[in-house]
C-alpha cells in the first residue's frame, strides 16, 4: 500500500509522524507522504519539521516516508505562489485540498490545482468535465479518496477520469490510525467507485510512480 495524503499532529491528525510512519509500517505499507494542512501562516512551520522527521524515519526504517504539505482552503489565486513556496522548503508531495462536497471549499480551487506545480487534487469531488480535461493534459494526479464523506464522490471522478484519460491515486487522507486502510480494502474502495480491475492496477502504479518521481526531487 502507497498513501500519499496523511496527517499527523502538526495539523489535524492525532499522531505524531513516528507512530503514523510505525502504524503504516505494520499495516503493510510501502510508502507513505505525510502532508498537513497548511496555509501562509503555517507552512514556512510545518515543512521543516516535517523534511526533518521524515528524513530520520527513513534512515532507520524500510518505509519510505516523503514529507509533503496540503494546501488547505488556500484562495485559488495564491496556491500556485504556494506552491511553489512549499517546495523550496523541501515539499517533495504537495496536495491541493480540492473542491470536496463535505466541506465549503472555493469555486475554483480545483482548476487553481491542475494550472500550478502540484501532485494531487484531493477529493475533488465537485470536479467539472472541463477541469477532468485539464487534469488529463497536466502531471496532476486525481485522488479517490477513502476517508468518511470525501468518499462520497468518488464515483463521479473515477468516471470523469475515465472518460477524459486523467490519472488517479488513491489515498486515505488519514487522521486516526482507523483511518489507514490495507491494499485489499483500497482495492475494496476503488471498486465501489466503479473502477474496473486494470483501472485500479494502473491507479496503484501511478502511486509508485509518483514516488519514485518524489524520490529524485
Amino acid at each position: 500500500m502507497i498513501d500519499l495524503h496523511t496527517h499527523s499532529i502538526f495539523s489535524d491528525g492525532e499522531l505524531i509522524p513516528s507512530e503514523l510512519a510505525r502504524r503504516a509500517a505494520v499495516k503493510g505499507y510501502r510508502a507513505i507522504a505525510i502532508t498537513d494542512h497548511a496555509d501562509h501562516s503555517n507552512l514556512d512551520f510545518i515543512i521543516p519539521r516535517i523534511v526533518t522527521v521524515c528524513e530520520k524515519i527513513s534512515e532507520v526504517s524500510s518505509l519510505r516516508v516523503l514529507p509533503g504539505i496540503e494546501l488547505t482552503h488556500v484562495h485559488p489565486e495564491h496556491i500556485s505562489s504556494l506552491a511553489r513556496e512549499a517546495r523550496a522548503l523541501g515539499a517533495k508531495i504537495i496536495v491541493v485540498h480540492g473542491e470536496t462536497v463535505v466541506e465549503p471549499v472555493m469555486p475554483g480551487t480545483n482548476r487553481a490545482a491542475l494550472e500550478a506545480s502540484v501532485d494531487i487534487l484531493a477529493h475533488p469531488g465537485l470536479l467539472t468535465e472541463e477541469e477532468a480535461k485539464i487534469a488529463a493534459g497536466s502531471s496532476v494526479f486525481l485522488e479517490i479518496s477513502a476517508r468518511q464523506g470525501h468518499s462520497l464522490a468518488n464515483g463521479r471522478v473515477a468516471a470523469l477520469a475515465r472518460r477524459f484519460g486523467a490519472k488517479l491515486v488513491l489515498n486515505t487522507d488519514a487522521h486516526t490510525p482507523r483511518d489507514l486502510v490495507d491494499r485489499n480494502m483500497a482495492t475494496v474502495i476503488a471498486r465501489g467507485a466503479g473502477m474496473s480491475e486494470e483501472e485500479i492496477g494502473m491507479m496503484f502504479k501511478n502511486s509508485e510512480s509518483l514516488v519514485e518521481e518524489a524520490a529524485g526531487r
